[in-house]
């Protein structure tokens, strides 16, 4: 079984090494030097060129040879795949202006084409890989949420639709975790009516998100330390109602009694109206 194992692994680098052989002897005529005319050059052997600088890691010399193709044969059937191809290179190398730049060109030139729904995935991709610390601008967050609406509205029944839905809901969880760190910074030094504000923003725009239960839960904390007990009381009845087995409703429910209260809707407050929509259903 070792035998077998160890033969079938010789074979498969060997015909990988084959493969590449050919690559390059494909590519052996292309000039190197970018000071050098392609002219003479066929299309096919410049691509190939372009994959074969792609494959060695060669960024910079990987698109520059795809953008001669763009350039020098712009009515050939390889100039949009090397338009795509300079997208997705520059994407690999974290270039994500110059894919997003390359991606808009193949959509503005494109729009028809089957790989416009890639083109507009990896332009969705060029926002979203740059999100990263909830701490930093949310600008990147935003560009994201509306590139990646784009290929669930336009390509709906493409491959990439469930992928760009999967990462709308992880962006738009990443706004409400902005929201939620800023809410616990105004919270911690006695804030209480700045955090009260983001966390409505959470409770409002974003309460799908999985942020919802610590938010209520704050709000319970904040308005019992401002002494508004109806609010804190109805903040602690919606958690029950969505979310009674989490902590945060343990927690807030042990702050209530903790005070002679339960969570009950009490009064006519912005957080009494959101309750008697969650019992008809309108929301979460």
């Amino acid at each position: 079984m070792r035998i077998a194992s160890r033969t079938k692994n010789l074979v498969s680098h060997s015909a990988f090494i084959f493969s590449v052989m050919l690559l390059i002897s494909s590519c052996g005529d292309v000039p190197t030097d970018r000071e050098q005319s392609l002219e003479e050059f066929t299309p096919e052997q410049i691509f190939e060129r372009a994959e074969y600088e792609f494959q060695r890691g060669n960024i910079s010399d990987a698109t520059w040879y795809f953008s001669e193709v763009e350039r020098l044969y712009p009515y050939s059937n390889l100039s949009r795949r090397a338009l795509i191809m300079q997208a997705y290179v520059h994407h690999s190398g974290k270039e994500y202006e110059e894919a997003r730049s390359a991606a808009q060109r193949f959509l503005d030139f494109f729009p028809a084409d089957e790989d416009a729904s890639y083109a507009q995935y990896l332009l969705a991709l060029s926002y979203y890989d740059q999100i990263d610390e909830v701490g930093r601008d949310q600008g990147l967050t935003f560009q994201a949420l509306q590139a990646l609406r784009g290929v669930i509205e336009r390509y709906p029944d493409s491959i990439y639709a469930d992928s760009a839905k999967l990462k709308f809901d992880l962006a738009f969880d990443h706004l409400a975790g902005k929201e939620m760190e800023i809410g616990r910074y105004y919270l911690r030094r006695g804030h209480f009516n700045s955090a009260i504000n983001r966390f409505r923003v959470v409770i409002e725009d974003y309460q799908t998100t999985s942020h919802t239960p610590e938010a209520l839960h704050r709000l319970v904390e904040a308005y019992l330390s401002l002494g508004l007990e109806n609010q804190a009381q109805t903040a602690g009845a919606i958690l029950g109602h969505n979310f009674r087995s989490t902590t945060w409703y343990e927690n807030s429910y042990w702050l209530l009694t903790k005070q002679g209260r339960k969570p009950e809707v009490t009064g006519n407050n912005w957080l009494a109206q959101i309750f008697r929509q969650s019992l008809k259903g309108e929301w979460l």
